[in-house]
């Protein structure tokens, strides 16, 4: 069960990271028409409050497990390769 929670932690997590990578591709940031109907329109900053916050969320709490699991497997000695002299 921990394995199938961690896989669909990673799907989602990467598909907020691409949704706000592409809302920042696809918008205007000159012509307010691109983004006044979109969630949390009318005002540039609360649309991308809203479609690229979940993608940051998403990005500080992956690279927060990274460095849990890298420091972890360091402090472990699984991570290095040491030579047997």
């Amino acid at each position: 069960m921990g394995k199938v929670a961690w896989g669909i932690g990673i799907v989602l997590g990467l598909f907020f990271l691409v949704r706000a990578i592409a809302e920042l591709v696809v918008i205007d940031f000159s012509d307010p028409a691109t983004y006044r109907d979109d969630w949390g329109g009318p005002s540039l900053v609360g649309v991308l409050l809203v479609h690229c916050g979940p993608g940051l969320l998403a990005a500080a709490l992956m690279a927060v497990v990274f460095v849990r699991r890298s420091r972890r497997r360091r402090r472990l000695g699984t991570g290095s390769r040491r030579s047997a002299t």
